[in-house]
């Protein structure tokens, strides 16, 4: 007996095998594990939004809303404090007593004096004093951040890379052949000043300006400056090298109101430009590809940044002479007490004139009646904040 074969069709419908599952690669895996890591939870974000509350602030103004970090606003509020109150004991200080009712009775003209002396020397001899040194100390300070950042090297401020020397040679030069009078000298500072920006830009330049190649160019620039200041010195007449040293050391026992309004006048002009480049310093740092990226001009906000940097430096020296250290680390002390990496501008300005004016108080009355120039004490500070410095930079290499 045959049997007839079922054919396939006969058999009714067959059930689906189902695919084999694709197995995930190992890098498929990685990637799975990456974005877990970067997509934050919702209560990730949760935790992130409150720890932002915590350490920043907002204040509005209209239409605008402010947005600082508290610790840093706390710092900045302490520093204006310490200013106003070493300020009030600089001008309290002297030779010649006065109060502090008659200090503040002179300033704000709410008082008669039976002696002239007393308004005499707080309005003319001692307010101008303190009032130069605070916009000294801001010029340098904020001069010293710009740089810090342009270099990218914690040793990058106009001493070390030999742009206050280029003021110093501008400003010896007006002493040795114009007379050295007040607005001869400032001149030379800061033409000086700007001629060596351009000398040390224009030899740094290949086909962009590299930080590490501007701090050397600068060093070596600076090191042909200081000799030609020094024979300089020793080519002029006595009385123009002795005028030239005095003002290399650094001072502000000649300042009168005429430089305050000079150096006033300048900030009100630099200051907002450096801070029109706070968005460019943030991203530089990260790399000159990734600020383009972002949409950060490079070169021109480079360069915008060294010419006001110079100016600012360059007209703190022309009305106090070469104050040397402030700028270098003035930058340093605020990152280190707010604790934060970026650029602090601002907090710069204000450490800076903090820093001039406790030296400046130190160097008057240390050896009272005999004064200091400021500078010798910045010098002999600064010289040990750099030992210190370079052993904290050696210590993280090793």
């Amino acid at each position: 007996m045959s049997q007839t074969p079922v054919k396939p069709a006969d058999r009714g419908p067959q059930p689906k095998v189902p695919s084999q599952a694709k197995v995930p690669s190992q890098r498929d895996m990685a990637s799975a594990a990456h974005l877990s890591l970067i997509t934050p939870t919702p209560e990730q974000e949760q935790q992130v939004r409150a720890s932002l509350r915590q350490a920043h602030s907002h204040w509005s103004l209209g239409p605008i809303t402010l947005r600082f970090e508290r610790r840093g606003a706390i710092v900045y509020l302490i520093l204006v404090i310490a200013i106003l109150t070493v300020g009030t004991v600089s001008v309290l200080l002297g030779d010649y007593d006065i109060s502090v009712g008659d200090v503040f009775g002179a300033i704000f003209g709410t008082q008669r004096f039976d002696d002239p002396l007393v308004p005499y020397f707080v309005n003319q001899v001692r307010l101008p004093r303190v009032v130069s040194g605070i916009l000294v100390g801001m010029a340098l300070g904020t001069s010293g951040a710009i740089f810090q950042v342009l270099s990218g090297n914690p040793l990058g401020s106009p001493d070390i890379i030999g742009f206050t020397r280029g003021s110093a040679t501008g400003a010896i030069l007006a002493i040795m052949f114009f007379g050295g009078s007040t607005p001869i000298v400032a001149a030379g500072a800061i033409g000086g000043g700007l001629i060596t920006a351009a000398i040390v830009y224009g030899l740094s330049w290949r086909g962009g300006v590299a930080g590490y190649r501007l701090v050397l160019v600068g060093i070596g620039v600076g090191a042909v400056l200081a000799a030609i200041n020094s024979l300089l010195i020793v080519k002029a007449d006595l009385a123009a090298a002795q005028k030239a040293q005095q003002w290399m050391a650094g001072s502000l026992n000649a300042s009168l109101w005429p430089q305050s309004g000079m150096i006033a006048v300048a900030l009100v002009l630099l200051l907002p430009a450096a801070w029109s480049q706070f968005r460019a310093m943030t991203l530089m740092p990260l790399g000159d590809p990734l600020a383009i990226g972002l949409g950060v001009r490079v070169e021109r906000s480079r360069l915008v940044m060294v010419v006001v940097g110079v100016a600012l430096m360059a007209v703190a020296v022309a009305a106090a002479g070469p104050i040397s250290f402030v700028a270098l680390a003035a930058p340093h002390l605020v990152r280190r007490i707010t604790r934060t990496p970026g650029v602090g501008l601002i907090g710069a300005g204000l450490m800076g004139a903090f820093l001039v004016l406790v030296s400046d108080l130190i160097a008057r009355r240390i050896f009272a009646p005999n004064e200091l120039a400021v500078g010798v004490v910045t010098g002999s500070l600064g010289g040990i904040y750099l030992v210190i410095l370079l052993a904290m930079e050696w210590r993280k290499r090793v």
